[in-house]
């Protein structure tokens, strides 16, 4: 097949850092078309990717009606997502689209049923789906290695929220455009790693979620502005089987990155998958065999290349037929927002919340 060409909108630092690169490292993708209301991101995409002006676009609704676009890639704020993926699906076009899929879960229902009406195939970008190590330990856990999963505790630090970084009131503060703060931001991505490496889908949740900074800086220098989402979101949840699972989710973990360990407890055996305990890297360790619990030995294993993949070429492999299934699908976004509303939904009322 010949190359697909993607038309991108949004080119904020999701896109810079992850989206765009993808594009252009993929022999299966071309970057055809871009779109963004700013025009400093306009000019970054034609200097940088060498997009002509005239695949420049400011509405969205353009670019998925250019014929020159196979596909659409979606990496703007949560606020827009919905929109703009309804209408490639409604036009046809696949599409790839940033976490979390919608606002609300009726949004993330209606977008799933109008993707699947029309046939169009669809990708979330879940990207630590496209960790090796992760892949690995799903691997080992639908072997049976660890047997049956009685504990999860997800942990997912960031540190860009504390006062001393004078983070000033970017989008991902105000909840029109977000939806939620931490949660959506990085325990959208929790919920789902938890549940990919797992094999388990959630039943029940009970939160406790808050705010430490209630004011930033105004981007225009105007003043100050109202933080009105999650700086930290912790939750409990229950799983398929019983299995209990805890989460622990922030912007305020002083000295920490992209900071992220998942501990999984079995019958038989212990899996600790980590990001960023080494710089970048992304590693597993294990505890299997009663020799080794009895001397609480956990052992760094090293990834088989098979589990190493790359976000943006597992969307090419969608379009192309040859996906591996492991892939986020629009179905995968939907649950993760049902679960994220119950989520907050309990750190709202203090009680326990049935996933529906």
């Amino acid at each position: 097949m010949s190359q697909i060409r993607i038309g991108s909108v949004g080119i904020g630092s999701i896109s810079r850092g992850v989206h765009l690169p993808g594009i252009d490292r993929s022999p299966d993708l071309r970057l055809t078309a871009v779109c963004d209301i700013d025009p400093e991101a306009l000019r970054y995409a034609r200097e940088t990717y060498g997009i002509d002006e005239a695949h420049c676009f400011t509405d969205y609704r353009d670019l998925i009606r250019c014929p020159d676009v196979d596909a659409v890639d979606i990496s703007t704020p949560n606020c827009v997502h919905y929109e703009i993926a309804l209408a490639a699906a409604e036009a046809g076009k696949p599409y790839a689209v940033e976490k979390p899929i919608t606002m609300t879960a009726a949004e993330a229902d209606r977008l799933a049923a109008v993707t699947k009406e029309k046939g169009v195939q669809s990708m979330v970008c879940f990207s630590y789906r496209f960790k090796a190590a992760a892949r690995y330990a799903r691997d080992l856990v639908e072997r049976g290695m660890i047997g049956d999963i009685y504990h999860v505790d997800m942990q997912y630090y960031q540190a860009w929220g504390l006062p001393h970084c004078n983070t000033p009131l970017v989008w991902r503060f105000e909840k029109q455009y977000t939806g939620s703060g931490a949660l959506g931001d990085l325990g959208s991505h929790a919920l789902d790693l938890v549940r990919f490496v797992t094999g388990k889908d959630y039943r029940r949740v009970v939160s406790h979620a808050g705010t430490f900074v209630h004011e930033r800086e105004k981007l225009d220098g105007s003043g100050m502005g109202k933080v009105d989402v999650d700086d930290f979101a912790n939750y409990f949840a229950e799983m398929d089987g019983g299995t209990a699972a805890t989460f622990r989710i922030t912007r305020f973990g002083y000295g920490r990155g992209n900071y992220q360990t998942m501990e999984i407890y079995g019958s038989r055996g212990a899996i600790q998958y980590s990001l960023d305990h080494t710089p970048d890297a992304d590693e597993i360790e294990i505890c299997i065999g009663e020799a080794n619990a009895e001397a609480h030995v956990f052992t760094k294993l090293p990834i088989p290349a098979k589990f190493k993949v790359d976000q943006m070429q597992s969307f090419a492999d969608l379009l192309n037929g040859k996906a591996d299934g492991k892939a986020a699908t629009i179905e995968d976004g939907r649950v993760n927002q049902h679960v994220m509303d119950a989520v907050l939904r309990s750190a709202e009322t203090g009680a326990w919340e049935t996933i529906d």
